[in-house]
């Protein structure tokens, strides 16, 4: 499934958006937005036609298909650890959605989140499209355990939210059960929600161990809203699914209300969610394959960047994306982004503050969920061209 043959090179050209193989000049490999290469599981494209096969596409129920809210419950409960209400849970149209919904849901204009530095752009652009502050709390690049003592420390009156993206993109780092407990002490002392983001939540390699925060205990669990989706683990960007988890009543009424699904201006579409429930239910084997591979390629990206001269990259535990550290070359990161684009012919995405933060100067991020040949390709213009300066 994961072989060099399976990519379809014709295909993506015409449909992958977003920075990727549609949107680059003809001969440029983009290893740019996290989306991978592959095509998603049969199983999924297989219970679409079964269920376009009868052509009644009406209303759904609002608060999500039974089946959807189920099967993501089983999920938890089954791999997560956490003792899921599948009333608690709604389908959205994106994990993205679900980080701005929860940023609707629980901010003020005004009120403060606090947002790891570097992080993926999502959180500080929900935040400020709210009205509120987004507060950065820097975690360096590796897998040293943070001190969130110093992130009680951020914390004002006007504190609302700690957000919490785990494992960490672009870093890859997959926070330790201390270190979430912690954090999750931290919140409930000061009455804080957790937006706790788990799309990466699949994608974490051997020896590592994920634990979602909701799992820890009750207390903490009242103070979580889980938001996930399943472009990363199943390849379903293009779908448009994800989905938030409340843990209480009161939270989940006030997401469901702010997402404005009971009126039909907003609402997940329900071949998505028929997509969703197949690939948790059905598609396991395909992620676990899926893994395989991409341990595989992120062992193979961290050894051919470190051997590039000014290159350094520490291999990340979870997610599929290489953060490279790139000052030993003299050059910033977007001098190393346009370079490699011109010259290697390779599309990364620079270390910018506009990207991840003002913690991420100084690096570049790619993603590795392609081919094996495609990477090799990319790895060593990368090498050939920055080892030539």
């Amino acid at each position: 499934m994961f072989q060099s043959q399976s990519v379809n090179l014709d295909i993506l050209k015409k449909r992958a958006f977003n920075l990727r193989w549609a949107t680059v000049p003809e001969g440029v490999i983009p290893l740019t937005a996290a989306d991978p290469d592959f095509p998603s599981a049969p199983e999924i494209a297989e219970s679409i036609i079964r269920f376009t096969k009868d052509r009644y596409l009406s209303y759904g129920p609002a608060s999500g298909l039974p089946e959807f809210n189920e099967s993501l419950a089983n999920y938890y409960v089954v791999k997560r650890n956490i003792p899921a209400n599948p009333g608690f849970i709604f389908p959205v149209d994106s994990a993205a959605f679900g980080i701005y919904l929860t940023c609707k849901a629980f901010l003020s204009a005004g009120e403060e989140a606090i947002i790891f530095d570097p992080v993926d752009f999502l959180f500080r652009y929900s935040t400020e499209a709210v009205g509120g502050v987004a507060v950065p709390f820097a975690i360096p690049p590796g897998s040293d355990t943070v001190d969130f003592g110093k992130l009680e420390q951020l914390i004002t009156p006007k504190t609302r939210m700690i957000c919490l993206c785990n494992p960490l993109n672009p870093t890859g780092k997959v926070f330790k059960k201390d270190e979430l407990l912690q954090l999750g002490e931290i919140a409930c002392k000061h009455g804080l929600i957790i937006l706790s983001d788990e799309i990466w939540s699949d994608i974490v390699y051997t020896p590592n161990l994920y634990t979602s925060i909701a799992s820890l205990n009750e207390e903490i669990r009242n103070q979580t809203i889980t938001v996930t989706g399943f472009s990363k683990s199943y390849g379903l960007a293009g779908l448009r699914i994800g989905a938030v988890m409340a843990s209480n009543q009161a939270h989940y009424d006030r997401l469901f209300e702010v997402s404005l699904h009971g009126s039909t201006i907003h609402g997940a579409n329900i071949l998505s969610q028929v997509a969703a429930t197949t690939a948790l239910n059905d598609c396991g084997y395909w992620l676990d394959d899926f893994l395989v591979h991409l341990q595989k390629m992120r062992d193979l990206t961290v050894r051919e960047l470190n051997a590039t001269q000014g290159f350094k990259c520490i291999s990340p535990e979870g997610c599929y994306v290489a953060f490279t550290n790139i000052t030993g070359t003299g050059k910033s990161s977007k001098e190393i982004h346009q370079l490699l684009l011109d010259r290697a012919k390779v599309a990364v995405v620079p270390g910018a503050k506009e990207w991840f933060g003002e913690g991420a100067e100084g690096f570049i991020r790619m993603s590795f969920a392609t081919s094996e040949d495609i990477l090799n390709e990319a790895l060593h213009n990368i090498k050939t061209t920055v080892n030539n300066l």
